[in-house]
């Protein structure tokens, strides 16, 4: 009996020590998670034809033509090596640099399209018209998805399926919202849309707003920031075009001062963007 109630016991305690920890993401989890995000920001800087597995093969092949390079201008391993892994990272800096601005470009535009949608909405149209007829009226750069939508809609008549195919095109927190709030309101009904909407531009323009003054005040210090991170590489560029400079990188403490500077660089730089980035929205709807 004394046996039991010690293995009951033991089990007991193991239960409380175990419901302590919470359990971690695995390695599929993590790469699923990247793979979600990395195709969001491929969407988002208007590469949707472009997956994860291309994006990684392309900075591949990068930074390998620059590893050949380097080596060709320069015949030092240590320089061309430093070149090579600059320019493997430079597909996905293009990458986030285009989403970045095709996000600000759209974030000062979702307003207009809030407005749209609550005119189509206040005119008495369903809403599947409401959303179609942005394809022609609302702004350019967004006439394609909603082009789109309404192709997909007059093909399939499902209006929850072609919403989907929208959020998947748009991959915009702000498209999120006003996708499931459509969402909602045809499937629930619901006289408070036009209420909603037109609330939801007002926080968008207040949001433009307070965005755009942050940015102009802190887009110098962003920029100098940028060019104090490029100078000591565009002064090692120079210097690798004389055959002697070169050559003092050429052995094994040149490759720990250019690993050291490397390093450096990446990790200011990095400090430098998580403390200057304004937060973005997630996209909890997707």
């Amino acid at each position: 009996m004394g046996v039991v109630v010690g293995l009951l016991l033991g089990a007991g305690l193991a239960c409380i020590w175990w419901s302590c920890w919470a359990p971690t993401p695995g390695a599929a989890s993590r790469l699923d998670g990247w793979s979600v995000r990395t195709q969001d920001a491929l969407v988002q800087a208007g590469m949707p034809g472009v997956t994860p597995t291309g994006l990684v093969l392309t900075s591949g092949g990068v930074g390998v033509v620059g590893l050949l390079l380097g080596l060709a201008l320069t015949r030092v391993p240590s320089m061309a090596l430093c070149l090579g892994v600059f320019l493997a990272l430079a597909p996905s800096a293009v990458v986030r640099g285009r989403a970045r601005r095709r996000r600000a470009r759209l974030r000062a535009l979702w307003p207009e399209v809030v407005d749209h949608l609550a005119s189509g909405i206040r005119a008495g149209l369903a809403l599947p018209e409401a959303v179609a007829q942005l394809g022609e009226r609302g702004p350019v750069e967004l006439r394609a998805p909603f082009t789109a939508f309404a192709e997909d809609y007059r093909a399939t008549g499902r209006f929850g399926e072609s919403l989907d195919a929208l959020k998947s095109r748009l991959a915009d927190p702000v498209a999120d919202r006003i996708v499931e709030a459509l969402r909602m309101t045809r499937d629930v009904g619901g006289t408070d849309l036009g209420r909603l909407l037109r609330t939801l531009s007002t926080f968008l323009r207040e949001d433009v707003r307070t965005r755009g003054e942050l940015e102009a005040r802190q887009s110098w210090t962003v920029n100098a920031a940028r060019l104090a991170a490029a100078a000591p590489w565009l002064v090692l560029g120079l210097l690798a075009t004389r055959t002697e400079a070169a050559q003092a990188y050429d052995s094994t403490a040149g490759l720990l001062v250019l690993g050291a500077g490397a390093a450096s660089t990446v990790v200011a730089y990095t400090l430098m963007l998580r403390i200057a980035r304004l937060p973005d929205d997630p996209r909890v709807l997707r």
